[in-house]
């Protein structure tokens, strides 16, 4: 893949990158609706492919909170037209890396020597590479490492960066501009932490201790003398990412205990630690095929508030959402519906988060449950799909659902989107929580 000897860092430059595209993207609906005069069975299949294409090569030589959205974007199946999450999908891992110079440069920068004074031997060439830094592979003391290098500019132009993507957002999610405030917040402070590379690695290492009883799973070691504010050092881990596992055809075995050990790492997380790595897409996670798994990259970690947890979790009790009264309290303190809605604002979005909640929990209410069960999965994919295309809920003007549930359901739905692709067949059952009634 080709490297990039630049990255535009200033917020002109950076700008100019998002106009030139927004023109381009004019342009593509021009073309679209020129095409679907002169023939009205046109589909926006096209028009998908071609603005899905533009606007990842813009977000991919920005890096930074602008590619990491793209990626964020890409693990909500069913909330974007399939060409937008296969393009987008590349940012979790494949993304054009930096050049030597570049990387040479934010060595000296940080820890005032070059990769060759630091290491036995160093690889300029990324291994992979995806929004806010690349890999390089290095050895030290006979120990092959993992470096983590960041993008120059990412942790100052996060702000800028997000005011110039939200409009993209809007167009290409459909939803509105309150809910996008309301959700940019959080992911503006989520982003923040991600660029803070001393945040990462003393989270990193903690964690990493914490989930170490958990079978199956393989964590590096951290390394801080030879990290910094841009870099982070660590074991270098093997394994394969998700696609190419796959495409190994492991055994059922092997995605079972996989499937297994991400379930459990996750909810002892969740329910234990009351933080959570938030960030399950599949460029974080390396298989094997004797169903162990290694996890790296702690940048993105939600930390859960007791109040919101204890809401949440209440939603997977069938017996409390049989009680109509307490089902209401249970979504207004979920910002789910607001003391402003009308009785029937509240009868219809209670109806449709009901459905939502009775699909989505289903794996938390039986002892076992079944990933590779397609009829499910189409099943919430559809749904989604309609209310994604309800009237009433992109005319809402009030944003539902609480902030914290923006990383929290994320970390779930890619939890199920993984676990989905291994076809896993694991124990669910809700041993580590339960909520008060």
């Amino acid at each position: 893949m080709k490297e990039q000897s630049n990255i535009p860092t200033t917020k002109v430059e950076r700008a100019g990158k998002f106009v030139s595209t927004g023109l381009k993207v004019g342009t593509n609906y021009i073309k679209h609706y020129t095409r679907k005069l002169i023939d009205p069975s046109v589909s926006k299949d096209a028009l998908h492919q071609d603005n899905a294409s533009d606007i990842y090569d813009t977000l991919s030589s920005l890096k930074g909170s602008a590619l990491k959205v793209a990626q964020m974007l890409s693990m909500d199946k069913g909330m974007l037209p399939k060409a937008y999450t296969e393009k987008f999908a590349m940012s979790q891992y494949s993304a054009p890396p930096l050049s030597g110079p570049l990387v040479v440069n934010t060595f000296v920068k940080t820890l005032g020597k070059s990769p060759s004074q630091l290491y036995d031997k160093f690889d300029m060439h990324a291994s992979n590479a995806a929004s806010i830094g690349q890999v390089h592979k290095a050895w030290k003391d006979g120990k092959q490492l993992a470096v983590k290098i960041q993008y120059p500019g990412v942790a100052n132009s996060v702000k800028s960066d997000l005011r110039l993507v939200k409009p993209f957002a809007i167009r290409i999610v459909g939803m509105n501009e309150v809910d996008m405030d309301k959700y940019f917040e959080e992911i503006e402070s989520k982003l923040l932490e991600e660029t803070d590379y001393k945040l990462e690695l003393s989270r990193s290492m903690a964690l990493s201790q914490q989930c170490a009883h958990i079978p199956h799973l393989q964590f590096p070691q951290y390394y801080p003398e030879l990290s910094s504010e841009r870099i982070i050092t660590m074991d270098w881990l093997d394994g394969q990412h998700l696609k190419e596992f796959l495409q190994s055809n492991p055994s059922q075995e092997a995605r079972n205990k996989i499937g297994q050990a991400l379930w459990d790492f996750y909810q002892f997380q969740v329910h234990q630690l009351k933080q959570v790595h938030a960030d399950p897409h599949p460029g974080n996670f390396l298989m094997r095929t004797d169903g162990t798994v290694g996890i790296f990259d702690f940048g993105c970690v939600k930390e859960i508030p007791e109040d919101f947890y204890y809401n949440y979790f209440l939603l997977t009790d069938k017996e409390v959402l049989k009680d109509e009264k307490r089902r209401h309290e249970i979504y207004t303190n979920l910002e789910m519906i607001h003391p402003s809605d009308t009785p029937k604002e509240i009868a219809f979005f209670s109806g449709l988060f009901q459905h939502m909640i009775d699909l989505l929990t289903l794996p938390f209410t039986v002892d076992n449950f079944d990933f590779g069960n397609e009829v499910y999965f189409n099943e919430i994919y559809a749904y989604m799909d309609e209310l994604y295309n309800m009237k009433e809920i992109r005319e809402s003007k009030v944003a539902r659902g609480s902030r914290h549930s923006l990383y929290i359901n994320r970390t779930y739905f890619g939890l199920y989107s993984i676990l989905s692709d291994l076809k896993a067949n694991i124990t669910t059952g809700a041993s580590y929580f339960s909520p008060k009634h």
